[in-house]
C-alpha cells in the first residue's frame, strides 16, 4: 500500500499539523479520529486494514488527519467561547489545508467525510455546515450534542456548531438543496450510548426531507471492533 507522512505549519492553527495519507488513486476520503485521537490513530487501530483491500484496488486515497480536541472541546483551562473558536480554526484547516491535498491526489468522485465516535461528531458538524464541499458522510458511534463540553455556555457561534440546534430552523431553500445532495450514513451500535443521538439527528434530518440511513448495528457496542466492520461495510473494496 502506498503510504505516506505529510506535515506542515497551518496558518489557520499556528501550529504544526500532520496527516498520514493512503492509496495510490480512486475516491477522496477524510478520516477523523476519536477523541484526542491523532492522525495515525486508524492505522493502530486496525481501522486502515479493515479497508487495505480497497485501498490497494484504487478505490480510495484516505487522508488521516490530526485533531485538536485537546485545545478546543476537552480545553477546560480556558473559556467555552475560546473551546468553539478553536475548533472552528480546526474545520478551517480541513476545509482549506486538507480537503484540497487529498483532492489533488485523487481520480475524481465525491468527497467523504468519516469518523467515529467524536470523529462521527465532527463528520456531521463540518459536513452539514458545507455541503458544497462534501458529497458523503459516514459517522460510525458519533454523538452531535455539544452541551457536555461547554459548562452551560452558549452563543451563536455555538449554535452553528450543534446540528440539532440549526438545522430545524433552516430553511433556506438553496443550503436544503444542498444537503439533500449529500448522501448521509449513521450508524451506531444497538447497545451504543451515542445510539439517542443519532436516531435524534436522524429525525431532524428526515423532517427537513433530508434523506439519511440510519443503521442501528445488532448487539454493537461504542468500540473499535465495531467500527471496523462499520467502515468495511460503507468502503468497500
Amino acid at each position: 500500500m502506498n503510504r505516506e507522512y505529510h506535515r506542515w505549519h497551518s496558518p489557520r492553527l499556528n501550529r504544526d499539523m500532520e496527516v498520514l495519507l493512503y492509496g495510490h488513486s480512486g475516491e477522496p476520503v477524510i478520516l477523523v479520529p476519536t477523541s484526542k485521537g491523532r492522525f495515525f490513530q486508524a492505522e493502530d487501530f486496525g481501522l486502515i486494514a479493515a479497508i487495505t483491500d480497497g485501498i490497494n484496488a484504487g478505490r480510495y486515497i484516505v487522508a488521516c488527519v490530526d485533531s485538536v480536541d485537546e485545545e478546543s472541546w476537552y480545553n477546560k483551562d480556558v473559556a467555552p467561547a475560546v473551546r468553539v473558536a478553536r475548533h472552528a480554526q480546526w474545520e478551517d484547516y480541513v476545509l482549506n489545508e486538507v480537503v484540497p491535498l487529498v483532492r489533488g491526489r485523487a481520480s475524481g468522485g465525491r468527497l467523504t467525510l468519516a469518523g467515529c465516535s467524536l470523529g462521527g461528531f465532527h463528520t456531521y458538524n463540518v459536513g452539514l455546515r458545507h455541503p458544497d464541499v462534501f458529497q458523503r458522510l459516514i459517522s460510525m458511534g458519533g454523538k452531535f450534542e455539544t452541551e457536555d463540553f461547554l459548562d452551560g455556555h452558549h452563543d451563536e457561534q455555538v449554535y452553528f456548531h450543534t446540528a440539532p440546534q440549526w438545522l430545524p430552523n433552516l430553511h433556506d431553500t438553496g443550503r436544503l438543496s444542498a444537503l439533500r445532495r449529500v448522501e448521509m450514513t449513521l450508524a451506531v451500535g444497538e447497545h451504543d450510548f451515542c445510539r439517542p443521538s443519532n436516531e435524534n439527528l436522524s429525525k431532524v434530518l428526515w423532517q427537513k426531507d433530508i434523506r439519511n440511513d440510519l443503521s442501528i448495528w445488532d448487539g454493537g457496542t461504542h468500540d473499535w471492533p465495531v467500527w471496523r466492520q462499520m467502515i468495511r461495510q460503507y468502503l468497500p473494496a
